[in-house]
Order: C-alpha cells, then structure tokens, then sequence
C-alpha cells in the first residue's frame, strides 16, 4: 500500500462529509441537544408547578386541617362545618380547582380516609403534598395518645442517619476521600458516549462504502487506488470527520450551558431543591442503584466535598488519552468489520444478517459496562475488559474506579493486534467483495474470499 494514495484517499473522505449539509446540521444540533438535556430538567422543574389553586376542605376528623398550611402555589379554605352535598353543589360558584374531604378517625385503626373530588384529575403535585399533611397529622395523632411526654421529641431523637466516608489509599498510605457515585457517573457516561461513537461512525463507513458500490463509483476509484488503500483510507478519513464533530460537540455544549447558566444565573438554573428532589424520587432505579438516595447523599455538606475531592483527584490525563486510544482503535476494528460487510452486499436491506455477529459484541459490551460500576474487578467485567471485541467500552467503565497499568497495557496490544489481525482479513473480503455484483452474499461467501490468496 502506498501512503500518498492513503492520505488522498483521507483528504478526499474528510472534505467530502465536512462539507455536507448533514455535517453541519449535526454540528450544531446536537450540542444543542446535548445542552438541552442538561438544561432542560431543571428549566421544566422550575415552571411546571402548580400556581394559584384554590382547595376546599371539609376536616370531619378534626386533626388535619391544621397541618394544610397555605404556599404560593395552593390556598386551602376550611368547610368543615358544611356538609359535604353542600360543598359540591356550590363547587363552581365558589370557584374551586379541588374540594378535599377527610373522614371522622376510625377509633380501632387510628386512621382517616381522604377523598378529592375535581373537575380534572389532580396534579401529582398537589396529591401528594396533601397525602404528606394527612400523614402527618395521623403519626401525631397517635403519639399523643400513648399520652408520653416528649414522645414525640423522643421519636425525632432515636432517628438514625448515618453516612458512610468512603477513603482511598496511594502507594504511600495516604488516604483521600473520595465519591463512588462521581465514579459511577463517570463510568457510565463513558461507556454511552464510546458505544455511540464507535457504532454511529462504523455504520458511516458500512454506508458510504455501500453508496460507492451502488453507484458503481467504486469501479473507477480501484482503477486507480489499490482496494486496500480505499478501505483504509476511507475508515481514517471517516475517523477524522468523527475526531473533529466530536471536539465541536464538546466545545459548543459547553458554551451552550455556561453561555445559559450565565444568562439567568446558577440559582435559577439549579431550581429549587425540593423540585429536584422530588424529580429524583420520581426517577425508576437505574441499573439497580436508586438514583434519588444516591443524589440526597451526594447534596450532603460531607457528599459534596467528595465529590469535589474526586473530581480533583481523577487523572484527567490519563481519562482522556484512554477515551482517545480506545475509540481509535475500538473504531477501527469495528470499522473494518463494517467496510468489509458493506462491500459483500449493493444495498443496505442484504447487511442485517451479515452484521449481526459484529452487533452482538458491541451490544454485549454496552449491557457490562452499564453495570460495571456494581463490580468493576468481578471476573466478568475484567474479562470483557480484556477480550478486543468489548474492551473499547468495558475497559472504560472500569478505568474511573483505578485500572493497574500493566492491565491496561495488555488490553490495548490484544486490541491492537486483534485490529491488525481483522483488519487485513477485512482487507481481503473487501477487495473481492466491493467487485461483486448480481448475488446475494452469504457467510461461506466470506469465508470463500477470505481463503483466497
């Protein structure tokens, strides 16, 4: 192979897609998107809430109404005296949004029902901050006829919060505090952002090569350029174009934010921390760790330093230089992969069989390094870091919570060799395949070409 050819072949494949209207929609789309996610929950938690609701209430216990203490977004009016018929007769000409009826206590269970009656179903919000009061108003209920003085100062005192410091220790027996949830947030965003890099780009290539074929422009370009140097110049020149997006995505998402953070100020974009809190109750565990718990111990005085401490303490170095070698050559290998089955087929409906054994790994590798943080050194994981078809994205998982470096040397060579060693098989299915016209490729069709001398 001849490197001028290559680097033509690179110019060629870069420029063309640089200049693409799609490329450049994508460019600045997306980090609005990217800003958009980071902005936006906060934003729709700050606004969307309820204001200016008006709530009857007919207390027939007696223990509840006053613990249903006016806010700014609701105003209760205390009915108790009027009967319940009455109140709903006259609903809309008291102007209502909602009319709240609390039952006599049950003398054996020590308990009230509720029931709300409204023209439209009840927010959430709105539900469950009186369903809170009731609560309340119930558990004083029953300490005070236990008739205890102080119980329920008593009950307040015998509550246990206890928060774990979690240390590590360096090589000379110095101890850092540190974050686990920091880790395993990073982990996880590793994990998304390669596995989205190497299969959006890698299934780049699998099309452009399929367009060429199609159009028959290959025939041209390999009377000029050897098939080898088409493919791998293709994939590098790919690869470059996904270098240079992904350095912009970063660039503007955080202008984006900061620019927007700015504008109406850190407070304002953080919300109010009971609005956040209650986002984060309403958020289903994700990848079996609660994600509410994790954020409540994280907003402690303690939480946040480290927090801070770890962020201060990750080698962002080695972070990003790992992310960089392991999308290149993870690319790279599953690029190849994906040129050599766009060239065995003419159009993009025949490549869903033939990609399939590519798929699998990939998604296999995305599903362990989910949950690596649950176990980052538990053999599963270490394995799947180690073996080259799922390292470029388990290996990342596991590099937040410390990774030994001869370990991370090994994982790269066998990645290396590995793209080495299908990059040439790659090579020669795709320098018969991309020839190949009028028949329907199947497996031992590769295995035929791959054979060939």
């Amino acid at each position: 192979m001849k490197f001028r050819n290559i680097k033509t072949i690179i110019s060629r494949e870069y420029m063309t897609r640089v200049k693409k209207k799609s490329f450049l929609l994508t460019t600045f789309l997306v980090p609005i998107l990217f800003a958009a996610i980071c902005i936006l929950p906060s934003v729709i938690m700050f606004m969307a809430k309820d204001t200016g609701k008006k709530v009857a209430v007919v207390d027939q216990s007696g223990i509840v109404m006053p613990y249903l203490v006016d806010t700014d977004a609701v105003e209760y009016e205390d009915h108790s005296t009027e009967p319940v018929d009455s109140m709903k007769a006259r609903f809309e000409a008291l102007g209502l949004d909602a009319l709240v009826v609390v039952s006599p206590i049950d003398s054996v269970a020590k308990t009230v029902s509720v029931a709300s009656y409204s023209p439209k179903p009840l927010s959430m919000e709105l539900k469950e901050g009186v369903q809170s009061k009731v609560n309340d108003a119930v558990e004083n209920y029953r300490l005070a006829l236990y008739d205890i003085t102080d119980l329920k100062q008593i009950m307040e005192d015998v509550k246990s919060d206890v928060s774990m410091a979690t240390y590590t220790l360096d090589e000379s027996g110095e101890e850092k505090i540190t974050s686990s949830e920091v880790y395993m947030i990073i982990s996880m965003v590793l994990s998304i952002i390669i596995y989205m890099f190497i299969a959006m780009f890698s299934g780049m290539v699998m099309q452009s090569v399929i367009e060429e074929k199609s159009s028959r422009v290959v025939e041209v370009l390999v009377s000029s350029v050897k098939a080898t140097e088409l493919m791998f110049g293709k994939i590098i020149g790919v690869a470059c174009v996904a270098l240079t997006q992904f350095f912009l995505w970063i660039v503007l998402t955080l202008l984006l934010v900061g620019g927007f953070s700015a504008f109406i100020g850190f407070d304002s974009l953080m919300g109010d921390p009971a609005q956040t809190e209650q986002m984060m109750d309403m958020t289903a565990q994700m990848g079996g760790v609660d994600v509410a718990d994790m954020t409540a111990a994280m907003a402690e005085e303690e939480g946040m330093g480290a927090v801070l401490s770890t962020l201060k303490d990750i080698d962002w170095v080695q972070m990003v230089l790992a992310f960089i070698v392991y999308f290149a050559l993870g690319y790279l290998l599953y690029a190849s992969f994906f040129a050599a089955i766009g060239s065995a087929v003419e159009n993009e409906a025949d490549t869903n069989q033939l990609q399939m054994p590519v798929t699998v790994p990939l998604m296999l590798a995305f599903f362990v390094a989910i949950y690596a943080f649950n176990a980052p050194d538990s053999p599963i994981v270490w394995w799947c870091s180690m073996i080259p078809f799922t390292s470029p994205i388990v290996m990342l998982a596991r590099i937040p919570f410390g990774v030994p470096m001869w370990e991370l040397a090994l994982s790269i060579v066998l990645l290396l060799a590995t793209f080495v060693a299908c990059g040439w098989a790659s090579a020669k299915i795709y320098k018969i395949g991309i020839l190949m016209f009028g028949k329907k490729t199947t497996f031992k069709d590769l295995w035929k070409w791959l054979r060939q001398n």
